[in-house]
């Protein structure tokens, strides 16, 4: 739970200020317990970014903790100016940090346009590793793979006072710089280099990692890299130098540990924060992880089956003028449209927790979209999760909701409903 600065929170669970004296980090209920100053440092870093920060992190109060920072669904990592790295894990192992940590890569590699669909996940060590080191080995492998095909080298432009005469003579330059020196030549010239933008933008990374790792291994690894690109400068501004980047045929090669570079340069899975109390931030929406593994799941469960993602065809309000797109996240054959949820439904909450505006969403996506006979709902499965019986709502006389609990471990939908949601579909899709 705590290693070297490191502390690890699951998903809905809270920090909040550890009292002087006490040195227990954890409570009975898994609320973890701070020093008071680097619970203000997160404090101030949710605060300067309340747009954006609460919706991971969400003020709040206990009456026997206190002030609390609360988890939201967004999980991954969050480093502090000070070096302490708080670890965000979804809840879908109960408290078991690793199988937690496996499971949830195994979701990330579904995640599209990422780089973690490319990595082989058996040969990770979740139960030693929080999240950023994991991340860290999964680009030294990447990196590694580069390395063995060969850095790629570019004609540089560069200029220069030289004694000899080649390129381009700069007139201006050589004038002002070489009147007392007249045997120079300032000139400008092509060089075949290895310091092209690409490799910069990787040297930088590398850089940025080796302060950022507290792992021996990946320290060691990290050094053998800065090694190989040590006669490469580094970027100094990241985002226009990823604009720069040109992947054509010759540069397949390095895109997919460029995609790493971007993801930890660029913060990509957090846009740009403001305030001085954070040094880095690592974070994935849950609900479109979810999204996307779930999708990939029932394509490969269910390859009979024509299954749509991201189907926009309708609108909500269609005059004087098309409005609201509607956006279901699955479509299933011709007769029914499903979505995701990453909530944790609960049975002892009034309808298990689902909510209102989860249901109007569905109706208009069964009135709006030609033929629908049935809407799914798809969460993810729980302890609380009803199990005994199925979730069955009608709308009318021809719209049908129905919910189901899906097996994030094994990517299927869970229980004794699996079987009865495979003929129940197929007898759907196909009429």
């Amino acid at each position: 739970m705590k290693k070297n600065n490191h502390y690890t929170l699951m998903e809905h669970h809270s920090l909040y200020i550890l009292q002087p004296g006490k040195t227990r980090e954890k409570d009975e209920n898994g609320h973890i317990g701070l020093p008071k100053k680097i619970f203000e440092e997160i404090h101030d870093f949710v605060f300067q970014n309340s747009d954006e920060a609460t919706h991971f992190l969400c003020p709040s109060y206990m009456s026997h903790l206190g002030q609390t920072l609360k988890a939201q669904q967004y999980v991954g990592v969050i480093e502090t100016r000070s070096g302490v790295v708080i670890e965000i894990l979804p809840k879908i192992a109960g408290q078991n940090e690793g199988k937690t940590r496996k499971i949830f890569l195994k979701m990330l590699k579904r995640l599209r346009d990422s780089p973690f669909k490319h990595f082989d996940m058996a040969s990770l060590k979740t139960e030693k590793m929080h999240l950023l080191e994991i991340f860290i080995t999964m680009f030294c492998e990447e990196l590694a793979v580069l390395i063995r095909r060969g850095i790629k080298s570019d004609y540089i432009k560069k200029e220069e006072n030289s004694q000899f005469l080649k390129g381009r003579l700069k007139l201006v330059n050589h004038i002002r710089k070489n009147v007392v020196h007249k045997e120079r030549f300032y000139v400008e010239f092509d060089e075949y280099l290895q310091n092209r933008i690409e490799n910069r933008i990787i040297r930088t990374t590398l850089e940025f990692l080796y302060k950022k790792s507290s792992s021996n291994s990946n320290k060691k690894r990290l050094r053998e890299f800065l090694f190989v690109f040590n006669e490469i400068n580094p970027v100094h501004d990241t985002r226009n130098a990823f604009k720069k980047i040109k992947i054509d045929r010759q540069m397949k090669d390095y895109e997919k540990v460029l995609h790493w570079c971007q993801l930890f340069l660029n913060n990509e899975s957090f846009t740009s924060f403001k305030g001085n109390s954070i040094a880095f931030a690592l974070l994935f929406d849950m609900n479109r992880v979810f999204e996307d593994y779930v999708a990939y799941c029932l394509k490969k469960n269910y390859p009979e089956l024509e299954i749509k993602t991201q189907v926009s065809t309708e609108h909500l309000i269609i005059e004087p003028t098309k409005e609201f797109k509607l956006k279901p996240d699955l479509l299933v054959g011709a007769t029914i449209v499903a979505d995701t949820k990453w909530k944790l439904l609960d049975s002892s909450k009034p309808h298990f927790g689902i909510s209102q505006a989860d249901l109007y969403q569905m109706y208009a996506y069964g009135k709006k979209y030609t033929g629908i006979a049935e809407v799914h709902l798809i969460y993810p499965q729980t302890e609380e999760f009803p199990q005994d019986r199925k979730l069955e709502y009608r709308f009318d006389y021809k719209l049908i909701l129905r919910v189901f609990a899906f097996d994030c471990e094994f990517g299927e939908i869970a229980g004794d409903d699996a079987l009865w949601f495979k003929k129940r579909v197929l007898i759907k899709a196909r009429q």
